[in-house]
């Protein structure tokens, strides 16, 4: 970061921070008590809001901060004086170039936006999965059990966490025997079905609105009275 001093005057700030905070901030520390990665590569949510309240919108966007914060609220939630530290690192999230988003989140985002699932698995490779793995829980003593698919009627429409059919499928099956034992009236979508929104994650309005409106969509087609969201 540059030795620069910082030049002080009227500006709009881009993330949206009310210039009171530089006042209302008490750098009391009660933020940093409560977030979990307080010291993880020098995370410290009172040097977010101060970077902030000093104008520093470029330095804080680009740094790692708004990346190793996990956006779980606490430090906002503890803060005695109601700085919206939460809604700030979520703001700094989504103005970073989405070329530099780190890891996978917004590769996620585009492929679930492409072909409705974090992980780009296919139609019919998902719908082959639902079938094979409905066979295994019939031989496991699930007589009869099969995965509805788009089955108009359903009470409850699942969405999934596409970690589990690409990497870790017999996840699938904790809920499903649930369903069984309790006689559900279930089922899953053929497409669009991914519960995981990682546009939430990396600050992608546009597409975390897209993915819930299309979820929504699969929900109002089968008549669904209850939706259920893995996370």
């Amino acid at each position: 970061m540059s030795q620069e001093p910082i030049k002080l005057g009227k500006r709009e700030s881009k993330l949206r921070v009310d210039p009171k905070w530089a006042d209302v901030c008490l750098t009391c520390g009660t933020c940093a008590g409560g977030c979990p990665v307080t010291g993880v590569d020098g995370m410290d949510p009172r040097k977010a809001v101060r970077m902030a309240a000093l104008g520093l919108d470029d330095e804080l966007i680009n740094s790692r901060f708004p990346w190793v914060c996990t956006l779980c609220g606490r430090c906002e939630r503890a803060c005695p004086m109601g700085v919206e530290i939460l809604a700030m690192m979520r703001t700094a999230r989504g103005l970073r170039e989405r070329d530099k988003v780190p890891g996978p989140i917004h590769k996620g985002t585009m492929m679930s936006m492409e072909r409705g699932n974090n992980l780009g698995i296919p139609y019919d490779d998902w719908l082959f999965l639902l079938a094979d793995m409905s066979k295994e829980m019939e031989d496991e003593g699930f007589p009869g059990f099969y995965v509805p698919v788009d089955k108009v009627g359903a009470r409850v429409i699942s969405t999934v966490n596409s970690k589990e059919p690409f990497g870790e499928p017999d996840d699938m099956k904790f809920w499903w025997k649930i369903y069984y034992a309790a006689h559900e009236s279930w089922t899953v979508s053929s497409e669009n079905w991914e519960g995981v929104t990682w546009g939430l994650f990396g600050g992608d309005d546009e597409s975390m609105k897209e993915q819930a409106r299309r979820v929504l969509e699969n929900a109002r087609k089968v008549k669904a009275e209850v939706l259920l969201l893995p996370e």
